[in-house]
């Protein structure tokens, strides 16, 4: 977490997804500025780190990923974070939900690690530098 690049949160239940989506960011280039295993551990760390992108699990406890991305688009202070929904479900109905709760892109698991940094790339090549 030496500050370069765009400042990610990762917020994963899983250890090992959280680990896969730590390297993904690297890769494109990104900072891990904070990874958690909740949904309110993820809007605390929104809160406090305002990272410019947020990858979020669908399926967390505390608040799911949706409420997280509802939550985050509500408060302007973290309105303007780009999300990236990460889930198993991957039917057109859970897609369009995650879309509607203010998504920017939806992934579904499991994914491929270029896949993901392909997603990161596209998300934070929207950010000025």
């Amino acid at each position: 977490m030496d500050g370069t690049g765009v400042r990610v949160l990762v917020a994963d239940d899983e250890d090992d997804i959280r680990a896969l989506v730590a390297l993904a960011v690297g890769k494109a280039g990104c900072t891990v500025v904070a990874s958690v295993a909740d949904g309110s551990a993820a809007l605390d760390a929104a809160a406090a780190e305002l990272p410019e992108l947020a990858v979020l699990d669908v399926s967390m406890p505390g608040a799911t990923g949706l409420e997280v991305c509802a939550q985050l688009r509500a408060d302007p202070r973290t309105a303007g974070i780009r999300i990236l929904l990460l889930s198993a479900g991957a039917s057109l109905e859970d897609v369009a939900a995650g879309l509607a709760a203010g998504a920017d892109a939806y992934l579904a698991k499991p994914f491929q690690v270029s896949g993901l940094v392909h997603q990161v790339h596209a998300l934070t090549a929207r950010q000025p530098a």
